[in-house]
């Protein structure tokens, strides 16, 4: 415990005020209406054409880690809360900073996620520069500390880039990441060409508008070649062509600050500092295809006459979970079977964490071996029915078991779907409007279980929920 642990986690993670006011802070049970509120701001939070690297200078500042579920509609995918994972690195014995006590070894770094990654590691650099020199003054065993960060999703990219841009290396000691999108995410594309989806009143064009406005989730985009033609001809990258209804030079941008940590990552040594904890085994969108001024993502990907299917966490796909450079076999490879949404809180994947910030192998009870793959969607309407299919390789009969939780903590619904040829499928009809966890597991324990998040829409074009 001589190092300092620094905790980031990824877009829409971090709570936000606004002049002192919360503007975007989920409290249990009330998703629906912490949106509905973001929302009504959204003009205020919407950032400026061309605001680059920069700070808009609108009051707007990071407050905390989000403790429980939270999604935006049409951004990114609904991410369960950081409480669990913080537990755990507590557990260790290490311990944040309170008011007259000691220098803090485990550090929270909130951040403001509509903002461009480079200007969030720039904050990164002072905030964990001035955390380490701290704990290194108490001298002693503390005087060769070393920083270890501890990233899921987005919060990956921004302590990468203060590693290798922000002359961070010196200090760093490990990057444990999960989920991270290293390379991208083909999901990102149709999100921000196609926008939220129709019927969700009159959220929709705002947050489109206001997603489109984000240097942070263009910076989410591929940087691998993703886009398949109809042609058959080689994948191309997103600069490449023009995507529908998205600034060229943004998505430039974009991919520059991807190139930039790539070239600065040349370094020797770089690699040697990652543990990377990807999500696996799940459908996950990875390439893409431009039909008119729509993107419809493909699950799979095209190698000149080979397609294969390599999933992923159902939200970044193994092709871009890799940071360039590096094979899809590379042993910084941790795999574990399970949604993006779930992956700092599940209980194989937080090992992973702690022996990577202990260097100490931990004791795990046996893990089921037959992985489970699940397709969930992050979005629905009330009264659309929702579809849950679930696939295991295996000819065995298995006993599923889904399990659906209110953000209350509530179990709304439980059943236990028939396999049939390694395929099941159930459909629920009756939830209402907020966010659900739903578990898919086996009676017997045999599967692994897997968690995702979906929100429930009310229904604006029906009058639901005004």
């Amino acid at each position: 415990m001589t190092d300092v642990v620094i905790v980031l986690p990824g877009i829409m993670g971090s709570t936000l005020s606004r002049n002192g006011e919360p503007v975007w802070s989920p409290t249990l049970g009330g998703l629906l209406q912490a949106i509905r509120h973001f929302a009504g701001n959204i003009k205020a939070l919407k950032l400026p054409e061309g605001i680059g690297d920069e700070h808009p200078g609108d009051g707007v500042q990071a407050t905390g880690l989000m403790p429980d579920i939270h999604a935006l509609p049409g951004i990114w995918t609904p991410i369960k809360g950081y409480n669990r994972l913080i537990k755990r690195i507590e557990s260790l014995g290490y311990h944040q900073q309170n008011a007259g006590a000691a220098p803090a070894n485990l550090v929270l770094f909130p951040y403001d996620w509509r903002l461009s990654n480079r200007y969030n590691a720039k904050l990164l650099a002072k905030v964990a520069n001035r955390a380490h020199d701290r704990w290194r003054a108490q001298g002693g065993p503390h005087a060769g500390a070393k920083l270890v960060f501890v990233a899921h999703s987005m919060g990956g990219l921004i302590a990468r880039r203060y590693i290798e841009c922000e002359q961070g290396a010196e200090r760093t000691r490990k990057l444990i990441t999960l989920g991270t999108p290293y390379r991208g995410a083909a999901k990102t594309v149709e999100q921000l060409v196609n926008g939220v989806r129709p019927g969700i009143g009159p959220l929709s064009v705002d947050l489109t508008e206001f997603a489109r406005s984000l240097p942070a989730l263009h910076q989410l985009l591929p940087e691998y070649a993703c886009i398949d033609t109809d042609d058959g001809g080689e994948l191309l990258r997103t600069t490449d062509i023009a995507l529908p209804e998205l600034a060229t030079n943004t998505v430039t941008d974009a991919m520059t600050f991807h190139h930039e940590i790539n070239q600065a990552a040349a370094r020797p040594g770089s690699r040697d500092e990652l543990h990377i904890i990807i999500g696996a085994q799940q459908p996950t969108p990875t390439t893409v295809r431009i039909v008119g001024h729509r993107a419809e993502t493909l699950q799979t990907y095209r190698d000149g006459t080979r397609v294969d299917n390599d999933y992923g966490d159902a939200t970044v796909p193994r092709a871009g979970a890799v940071p360039h450079g590096l094979s899809l076999d590379t042993p910084l490879l941790h795999h574990i079977v399970d949604h993006h949404g779930n992956l700092q809180r599940n209980q194989a994947a937080l090992d992973e964490v702690q022996q990577a910030i202990t260097a100490k192998p931990v004791t795990r009870k046996v893990v089921p071996a037959i992985p489970i793959r699940t397709r969930v969607p992050d979005l629905t309407l009330h009264g659309e029915p929702l579809t849950i299919d679930v696939d295991v390789d295996s000819d065995t009969r298995h006993a599923l078991r889904v399990t659906t939780t209110a953000e209350d903590g509530r179990i709304v619904d439980a059943r236990s779907p028939r396999l049939r040829a390694g395929h099941a499928s159930t459909t629920i009809t009756n939830l209402d409007p907020g966010a659900y966890t739903i578990e898919i597991s086996s009676l017997g324990g045999e599967l692994t279980p897997i968690t995702s998040t979906v929100l429930v829409w009310p229904d604006e074009t029906a009058g639901a929920g005004r």
